[in-house]
């Protein structure tokens, strides 16, 4: 049997964002994935009370901190990954197809300190990547879809897929970005659908479905093979045929502009302007 890491999770209300704190047992090496960067888009003001949750509770259970991961450039809230390397000095992994997102970018936000080569971050995983936390193995899977660049990570029993699959009664994620593929989503799918039916699956986000009054972010292989409202009883086009069409009815995240300009960036924000300034670009008519 596979070993199961101690998770712990924080729901960021105001993205719907889950982060997670995910720690071997056996050593106390920990990691953290998809951590927020909290943003207040009316000021266009950071601060970082989520991140200081995270990791007081690393220093209270005296874990060892060893990577913060993203499993992409996320279009709804900033990464904190930056900010948490800064003030811990872990690398910051993503997977290595980021270098396509941050070309589509860099080019949109004509964002100059942007190289499309990933040297904004410290590590890239492709997909059958391996690397220890503590005595756990972290197996790195491309899930493309919803992004190009997307990957879940596949650590003991848990596997963390960003926004790939949601919880059951939710479904999957959106592919309307540049680069993101509804019969690649599905394809991805397939690949954590093919895990152990007793795999937790952790999502990136649950926006609280009709019905439902509890918000919640954790599954199992078995749950979303039996119930994902997206994929249960569907062929491969009639999921295309209906992502395809809910996605064209579908507004950009709200926080999107500026959070792909942070994320392309691992959380880092843009260079400052002679006057000390740092500036969020909005280009008109451009999304």
């Amino acid at each position: 049997m596979p070993a199961s890491p101690t998770v712990d999770a924080w729901f960021d209300p105001a993205t719907h964002t889950i982060t997670y704190l995910v720690s071997d047992p056996a050593t106390g090496a920990a990691t953290i994935i998809d951590p927020v960067l909290d943003f207040d888009a009316p000021a266009a003001r950071t601060s970082t009370a989520s991140i200081d949750r995270v990791l007081a509770a690393v220093a209270a259970r005296g874990l060892t901190l060893t990577h913060v991961l993203d499993t992409h450039a996320h279009a709804d809230h900033l990464s904190g990954a930056d900010e948490i390397r800064v003030r811990t000095g872990v690398p910051v992994g993503i997977g290595a197809r980021i270098t396509r997102v941050q070309k589509t970018f860099g080019d949109l936000f004509e964002a100059a300190d942007v190289t499309p080569d990933g040297a904004a971050f410290d590590q890239l995983y492709a997909d059958g990547d391996r690397f220890m936390l503590g005595s756990l193995e972290v197996e790195v899977m491309h899930t493309p879809g919803h992004t190009p660049a997307c990957v879940s990570y596949r650590i003991g029993d848990a596997v963390f897929v960003g926004d790939t699959l949601f919880m059951p009664d939710y479904g999957t994620a959106r592919c309307d970005f540049p680069g993101g593929d509804a019969r690649t989503l599905w394809r991805s799918i397939q690949k954590i659908l093919a895990l152990p039916v007793d795999t937790r699956v952790f999502t990136g986000h649950d926006y609280l479905p009709e019905g439902r009054t509890d918000f919640r972010w954790e599954s199992t292989v078995a749950e979303q093979k039996r119930a994902n409202i997206h994929v249960v009883g569907r062929t491969e086009d009639e999921f295309v045929t209906m992502r395809e069409a809910r996605d064209a009815a579908l507004k950009p995240p709200q926080l999107i502009l500026p959070s792909l300009q942070i994320n392309i960036r691992a959380g880092a924000p843009p260079p400052p302007e002679p006057s000390g300034r740092r500036f969020l670009k909005a280009p008109l008519n451009a999304i």
